[in-house]
């Protein structure tokens, strides 16, 4: 009874070792078909971008022009700015009137 219980342990013991041995090969495989793969579809991107024209890779500097003094508004424009804060309550009768007559210069 001995022998036959050696022989089942050798027999699992080479099954387990096989069995490993053939998970490992077929990893590796796998890792080589992957990095094939890999290797192909860069080779496919740079094949195409050799033909392309090169793409910009920075920015043109932006010109920069002096700013443009701001614009007095208009005379028409004051009035009524005037006027509306004078129906919103913000300014008095007074007031107004002082703005106005500042603004018209008289």
């Amino acid at each position: 009874m001995a022998f036959r219980r050696r022989a089942l342990v050798r027999g699992a013991m080479v099954g387990g070792a096989a069995y490993y041995a053939g998970r490992r090969v077929s990893q590796g495989e796998q890792r080589e078909y992957q990095q094939q793969e890999r290797i192909s579809a860069l080779e496919d991107q740079s094949s195409q971008s050799q033909y392309a024209p090169p793409q910009q890779q920075y920015a043109a500097p932006a010109q920069y022009a002096a700013p443009s003094p701001p614009q007095a508004p208009s005379l028409t424009d004051q009035l009524s700015e005037i006027k509306r804060l004078l129906d919103t309550g913000v300014l008095t009768k007074l007031e107004f009137d002082a703005a106005k007559a500042k603004i018209l210069g008289t």
